[in-house]
C-alpha cells in the first residue's frame, strides 16, 4: 500500500510540472522586444527627368532593426499609429551597360515606394498605392490615408488619389488629364493639403481647377464645387 501510494503522488506532481512548462515558455520567448532605429543622414545625388540630366539633393538614412541593416530610407517619417510609421525607400540602381568597358557597377541614386515599419515585432512591408510614381507622386499623409497624384500605368494619364493602408482598392481616383513629363515632381500637380473636422483633401492640379474629397472611415467623395472655395 505505500508503495502504491507513493508512485501516485510523483506521478501527479510530474503531471503538474509538465503541465505548467508549455505555459511559461511561449510566453517568455514572445516577449523579447526589438530596436527599431534610422542612421545618420547623408546627402546624395538624384538624377531627375526624362533624360536623367539633371539632379537635386536628397538625404538618405538607413533602417535598422536590432542593429542589422533592413534597407535605405529618404525623407520625412510619418507616424501612423504609436507603433506604425511610414517613411519612404531609397536605394542604388546600377546604370552601367553591358558593353561598358569598366565592368564595375555605376550606382545611381532611385527613390521608390513607400514602407510601413512596426516598432514593435521589427515587421518592414511596402505600402501598396495605386497609380503611384517613384519621382512624380508626392504623398501627402493624414493618419492611415495618402493622398497623391499618380500616373496611370501605361504613362498617359495623371490620376488624383486617396488610399487607405491595408486597402485593396483606393478609396478616391479621378483621371486629371494627360500626364506631364517634366523635369519637377509637381509636373502634373503640387502635393495634397489636408484637413480635419471634418476629414478632406484638396487637390491642386497643374491643368484644371482645385477640388477637394471628403473621407470619412473607408468611404471617399468628390465635394460640391463651393465647398473646396471655403474658407
Amino acid at each position: 500500500m505505500r508503495i502504491g501510494y507513493s508512485k501516485s503522488t510523483r506521478m501527479r506532481a510530474l503531471l503538474m510540472l509538465l503541465a505548467m512548462l508549455p505555459v511559461g515558455l511561449p510566453a517568455g520567448a514572445a516577449s523579447k522586444p526589438h530596436v527599431v532605429s534610422l542612421g545618420k543622414a547623408t546627402p546624395v545625388k538624384l538624377f531627375v527627368g526624362p533624360s536623367e540630366d539633371k539632379t537635386v539633393d536628397i538625404t538618405v538614412r538607413a533602417l535598422y532593426v536590432d542593429a542589422k541593416l533592413k534597407d535605405i530610407t529618404t525623407g520625412e517619417v510619418h507616424d501612423v499609429t504609436d507603433r506604425e510609421f511610414a517613411v519612404r525607400r531609397a536605394y542604388r540602381i546600377n546604370d552601367a551597360l553591358a558593353d561598358d568597358q569598366r565592368k564595375t557597377p555605376k550606382w545611381l541614386w532611385q527613390r521608390g515606394g513607400w514602407l510601413l515599419v512596426d516598432r514593435v515585432s521589427g515587421k518592414i512591408s511596402l505600402v501598396k498605392l495605386p497609380d503611384f510614381d517613384p519621382f512624380y507622386s508626392e504623398v501627402s499623409w493624414y493618419r492611415d490615408y495618402a493622398a497623391y497624384c499618380g500616373i496611370t500605368s501605361n504613362g498617359e494619364r495623371a490620376t488624383a488619389v486617396v488610399a487607405e493602408i491595408g486597402g485593396k482598392k483606393p478609396l478616391f481616383r479621378k483621371e486629371l488629364g494627360k500626364a506631364s513629363m517634366g523635369d519637377t515632381s509637381d509636373s502634373n500637380c503640387s502635393a495634397p493639403h489636408w484637413e480635419r473636422q471634418p476629414a478632406r483633401v484638396t487637390f491642386l492640379p497643374k491643368a484644371g481647377d482645385k477640388f477637394t474629397v471628403n473621407v470619412s472611415g473607408r468611404f471617399a467623395d468628390e465635394a460640391p464645387d463651393n465647398a473646396s472655395d471655403e474658407e
